[in-house]
C-alpha cells in the first residue's frame, strides 16, 4: 500500500520509485524528474539513478534536477546544466566540468566531489576558500562565471543551433498522422483490464470491510425481527416492508457512489494528463469493477429479510424481487456517480444527494398517495417509485384477496395504497428504470469529460 494521512505505507524511496514507474507506464520519449534522490540514502539514490541511466541508454531523454549527488552518481550523467540565481554558468558533458572551470580560473588543488565544487561555484564561493566569503565577493564570482559562460559556451551553442539543419525539426504530414494514430501506446481492452484489476484490488477491502458488513446485516436482521412473519391480512405492514426495500437500497448505494469521482479527481487528472489511458476505459472499468462488490450485500440483505418478513414463499417471486432490488441499486449508483462527476466536490454532491433522496422518499408512492396535479410529475422522476411499484406487482395482483377484517375478504386491488400505485404496465416501469440506469451513467461520463487536465 502506498499509504496516506491515516496509515503508514511504503517508504519515501519506494514512493519515488513508484512515481517514476507510474510515469513509465506510457513509455514516454521525454522524462522530467524533480530531485529524484532527495531524502534518500546513498545506496537507494544510486539504485534510482542507475535505473534512470538505463532508461536514458534505451533511447529516452531524461531531464532531472538533482541536489548534492555523490561523485559516483554525478559521473553517471551525460550532460550537466549549472545555474546560479537563474543564470547558466555551465552546460556540457559532466566529465568536462572540472576542466572548464579550471580554464576560466576556478581550479582546485584538492580532490573533491565535482558536484560539491559546482554547488560552491553556483553560490559564488571560490574553490579552496578557507574563510567566509563576503556577499560582494560572491557576487563578483557569479558575475565572472556568467560572463565566462557567455563568452566560451553560449556563443558556441548559438552557432551550432544556427548551423543545424532546420528541416530536421519539421514534422511531415505522414509523421504527424503517425503520431496522432499512436496517441495511445496500449489498446482499449488492455487499459480496461489493467484498470479493472487495479480497481478490484483497491476496493475489495473497502467494500467488504467489517463495519459495512455489520451495518447491512444488522439492519437486515432488525428489519426481519420488526416484520417477523407478518400475516397476509396485515397488508399495510407488508407493503411497508416492500417500500423499505426500495428506500434503503435506493439511497444507500447512492451515497456510497457520490464519493467515487471526487475522491479520485487528483489521480484521474494526473493519469489522464499523462495520457495513460482513455476516459472510456477508466469509466467502464470503474462501473464493472464495482458490480460484484456492490451487489453482494443487497443480495444477502434481501435473502435475510425476505424470508424473516414472511413475504410470498415462492422461489420465483423471491428471485424477481431480488432482481428488482439489484436493478434499483444500479440505478441509484448511477445517480450517485452523476452527482459526484458533475460537482466534483464531496460536500456539494452529498448536499444535492440529500435533497434528492428526500424528494424521492416523499414522492415514492407510500407516504403521499394523492399528490396534487401541479407537482405529480415528481414521482415519475423517483426510481424508488418504480421500484416500489414493481415489488408490489411481483407480490400481488389486482385479483388477489386478503382478510381485511375478521371473516371479511377484500380485493388487493381495492387496498388504498395499492390502488393509488396501480399494478399494471409493469414493463413500462422496467423500461423507465433502464433509461435512468443508462442516462445517469451517460451523464456522469459526459461530466468527466469536462474535468480539466493539466
Amino acid at each position: 500500500m502506498i499509504g496516506g494521512p491515516l496509515f503508514r505505507g511504503i517508504s519515501g524511496g519506494e514512493k519515488k520509485r513508484v512515481s517514476i514507474g507510474q510515469e513509465m507506464l506510457i513509455n514516454p520519449s521525454l522524462l522530467l524528474l524533480d530531485e529524484p534522490t532527495s531524502g534518500l540514502d546513498s545506496t537507494t539514490a544510486h539504485r534510482i539513478v542507475t535505473t534512470i541511466k538505463r532508461l536514458a541508454s534505451g533511447g529516452r531523454t531524461v531531464v532531472t534536477t538533482i541536489h548534492q549527488p555523490s561523485s559516483r552518481i554525478y559521473h553517471m550523467f551525460d550532460k550537466v546544466v549549472l545555474l546560479s540565481e537563474g543564470s547558466p554558468i555551465y552546460y556540457g558533458p559532466a566529465s568536462s566540468a572540472m576542466e572548464y572551470f579550471s580554464s576560466v580560473g576556478f581550479s582546485t588543488t584538492m580532490t573533491v566531489n565535482p558536484a560539491d565544487l559546482l554547488l560552491d561555484l553556483a553560490n559564488g564561493i571560490p574553490p579552496d576558500s578557507q574563510k567566509e566569503t563576503s556577499e560582494q565577493e560572491q557576487k563578483t564570482v557569479k558575475e565572472t562565471l556568467v560572463s565566462a559562460y557567455e563568452k566560451n559556451i553560449s556563443t558556441k551553442l548559438k552557432a551550432e543551433l544556427c548551423n543545424a539543419d532546420s528541416h530536421s525539426y519539421e514534422y511531415t504530414k505522414a509523421a504527424a498522422k503517425s503520431i496522432k494514430s499512436e496517441q495511445w501506446c496500449t489498446t482499449w481492452w488492455y487499459q480496461f483490464t489493467v484498470l479493472l484489476q487495479r480497481g478490484v484490488r483497491e476496493r475489495r477491502f473497502e467494500s467488504f470491510n467489517k463495519l459495512r458488513i455489520f451495518q447491512v446485516i444488522s439492519v437486515a436482521f432488525l428489519g426481519g425481527l420488526l416484520w417477523w412473519h407478518t400475516p397476509k391480512s396485515h397488508l399495510q405492514d407488508r407493503t411497508a416492508l416492500l417500500f423499505f426495500f426500495s428506500v434503503f437500497w435506493g439511497f444507500y448505494p447512492l451515497y456510497n457512489a457520490v464519493f467515487t469521482f471526487p475522491q479520485e479527481k487528483r489521480m484521474l487528472i494526473k493519469e489522464r494528463s499523462s495520457g495513460m489511458y482513455r476516459l472510456s476505459s477508466y469509466f467502464m472499468a470503474r462501473n464493472i469493477g464495482d458490480l460484484p462488490l456492490e451487489l453482494a450485500l443487497p443480495t444477502a440483505f434481501v435473502f435475510i429479510i425476505y424470508w424473516m418478513g414472511g413475504l410470498k414463499p415462492d422461489p420465483t417471486t423471491f428471485i424477481l424481487s431480488l432482481l428488482v432490488v439489484l436493478y434499483s441499486v444500479l440505478v441509484a449508483q448511477g445517480l450517485g456517480l452523476a452527482f459526484g462527476a458533475l460537482l466534483m466536490n464531496i460536500k456539494q454532491a452529498t448536499t444535492l444527494a440529500s435533497v434528492t433522496t428526500l424528494v424521492f422518499l416523499i414522492a415514492g408512492g407510500y407516504y403521499v398517495q394523492q399528490i396534487p396535479p401541479f407537482i405529480v410529475w415528481l414521482k415519475y422522476l423517483s426510481y424508488s417509485y418504480y421500484c416500489y411499484k414493481l415489488l408490489l406487482g411481483i407480490q400481488y395482483t389486482d385479483e388477489d384477496y386478503y382478510e381485511c377484517s375478521e371473516g371479511v375478504w377484500c380485493r388487493v386491488g381495492d387496498f388504498p395504497g395499492i390502488k393509488a400505485m396501480g399494478l399494471n404496465n409493469l414493463w413500462i416501469d422496467v423500461l423507465v428504470m433502464g433509461v435512468m440506469l443508462v442516462g445517469y451513467r451517460l451523464m456522469a461520463y459526459m461530466a468527466l469529460h469536462r474535468v480539466k487536465l493539466r
